[in-house]
Order: C-alpha cells, then sequence, then structure tokens
C-alpha cells in the first residue's frame, strides 16, 4: 500500500490486516512507555488546511509513538496564507525529504491530486465532502470490537448526509465487510442522486427514524455541519432535534447493547442529547482511543520497511 486516498483503495483482506495490527496498537496506549521503534528516521508532515482536534492530534500521537520525526502545518502560518498554491506548498514540504504527508484539505479530490504529485506516502485525512478513510477505518474496528463480525448486522447512519465524508467512507467500508447498512437524514439533507448509489452498493435509505431505531445493532449520529451550510436546510434546531435527534426518548428505542457512535465534534443538544452521548452503550471516547490505534496501524503499514519505501 502506497497511499490511502479513499476506502476503494482498501481489500477486505488488507482492511482486517490494519485491523490486527490496530488491535497492538491499541495495547501501547496502556504501557507506562509509549514508544515503538517501527518509524526510526522516517519523517510525517501532518497538513491541515481545516480545523481539527481528534484527527490531528491523534495522527501526531501516532507518528510519535512510532518513533516518527513529526511536523505539522496548518494553513493559518504557513505561505498558503499568503496565497501559495496546494501543489508549490507541498512540493517546497516534501522537496525537504519527507516519507508520509498527511493531508485534510477543504476540496474534494485534494488528496489524490496531491498524491500525484508527490514521491512521498500521502494519508486522506478528509478531503472536502468526499472521504474521510481512516475515520470509516476506526469506526469499523470499533463496532467489530463490540459486535465481533459486521457480517449482516444492521448499521444505521443518522444526519446530515449531504455534507458528510465520513457518511460516504462508513458506507463503503461497512458493505465492505458484510454490513446491512440504513442511511437516515430529511430530504433537505439526502445527496442528491444517492438511490443508484444505494443499489448498486447495496444500502438502503430513509426519512423515518423511528422505524430503524428499533431494528439496529448500532447507530451513527453524524454531526450537523453548519459551517458548510449556505442555507435553509431545515426550520429550526428545535425541529431537526425534534424529527432526526438522538434524544431520551429515542434511545429507549435501540436495542440495550447497540453502540452508539459518533465522530465527532459533538453538537449535543442539536443531533445528540447528553443522555444519549454519555449512555453505557456510547462508544464515543473508544472511538477516540481506536482512532489512535488505527492510525498507527496505517502509519506503520505505508512507511515501515520496503513497502512503505518512497
Amino acid at each position: 500500500m502506497k497511499h490511502l486516498l479513499s476506502i476503494d483503495d482498501l481489500s477486505v483482506d488488507l482492511v482486517q490486516e490494519i485491523f490486527e495490527t490496530a488491535a497492538d496498537m491499541h495495547d501501547v496506549q496502556t504501557r507506562e512507555v509509549k514508544k515503538l521503534p517501527a518509524l526510526r528516521g522516517r519523517t510525517v508532515v501532518n497538513m491541515f488546511f481545516e480545523d481539527s482536534t481528534r484527527t490531528r492530534s491523534s495522527f501526531e500521537i501516532a507518528g510519535k509513538w512510532l518513533s516518527a520525526d513529526v511536523i505539522n502545518i496548518s494553513a493559518k502560518g504557513s505561505s498558503a496564507s499568503k496565497g501559495e498554491s496546494l501543489r508549490d506548498t507541498v512540493l517546497t514540504v516534501c522537496a525537504m525529504g519527507v516519507d508520509g504527508l498527511v493531508i485534510r484539505h477543504p476540496a474534494s479530490g485534494a488528496a489524490r491530486q496531491v498524491s500525484e504529485w508527490v514521491d512521498a506516502s500521502v494519508v486522506n485525512a478528509g478531503d472536502g465532502m468526499h472521504e474521510h478513510p481512516t475515520q470509516a477505518l476506526l469506526d469499523a474496528y470499533t463496532l467489530q470490537r463490540r459486535l465481533g463480525s459486521l457480517e449482516g448486522r444492521h448499521v444505521a447512519i443518522i444526519g446530515d448526509l449531504t455534507h458528510s465524508r465520513v457518511f460516504r467512507s462508513n458506507v463503503k467500508l461497512l458493505t465492505k465487510l458484510g454490513a446491512q447498512v440504513t442511511v437516515v437524514a430529511p430530504p433537505t439533507l439526502m445527496p442528491s442522486g444517492i438511490e443508484p448509489w444505494s443499489k448498486e452498493a447495496g444500502f438502503e435509505t430513509s426519512y423515518d427514524v423511528d422505524a430503524v431505531l428499533p431494528d439496529a445493532d448500532a447507530v451513527m449520529m453524524l454531526r450537523v455541519q453548519r459551517e458548510r451550510m449556505s442555507g435553509g436546510y431545515f426550520p429550526s434546531a428545535r425541529e431537526y432535534t425534534v424529527g432526526y435527534g438522538l434524544t431520551k426518548d429515542r434511545l429507549a428505542l435501540l436495542k440495550p447493547d447497540a453502540p452508539i457512535c459518533h465522530p465527532g465534534p459533538m453538537n449535543r443538544g442539536l443531533e445528540i442529547a447528553a443522555d444519549a452521548a454519555d449512555a453505557a452503550q456510547s462508544v464515543v471516547l473508544e472511538q477516540v482511543s481506536s482512532g489512535l490505534a488505527v492510525r498507527m496501524a496505517v502509519l506503520y503499514h505505508l512507511l515501515a520497511g520496503e513497502e512503505g519505501s518512497a
């Protein structure tokens, strides 16, 4: 594996290899000394042109725990804020002998374009409204740890689908792993043209949260991405919560052992109530822990040994 740009880059066997490596990396988090020599001598640059807490910090910690030299670059404070193009920025950085480039960018397709410009291995940490493959990997890894095999399991993905790269990567990965997926959103936040894709990929669509929840083995709530919204996608925050939020009342519709996921950051009181976010079956913090393990595994597979050589 040279790059991780999309879930389409991964076979089922490779996904399971990453999960097996992640399980080993998970154990590192409980050690007193959290360092492995696997990427000693390698240099990883995290280039984030959008705000991030979980993804950026977990990639930074992942690289450091694997003994790589890690550098963080954000749009603000870099030459990009002076008008430098993305191409010139990444070529300048990679001219310094970088081995791995982790990039988040508001333009869909940016990560793939960057991979064509540089020799370094590129990881897509979120590109516009396209994909976020490591988020999908950590979500599936978390669910697999809780539920065992995802074959035949019913996962409901609920919320702002139109603006969600997390939803797109998760649908691809969960169906690849044999899960039954139903996506739920109000009509204004259901992506246009989703019907042909759903038939081809094998997932269901619905506008009725209450009908889907009782049959779900796991539920994934998506953040309402108000920063990407330029118009009125729903009348008010209260109406969205009443229609599509995981409220205290809806929590009772779920199976008692059905994991509740959220990629974060959470809009408490909008798409998810505090009762649900903090419920015993919530795996939100487990997702964060899994995210570190999965990103360590991804960097290891990309950069360790001959396979990771540029």
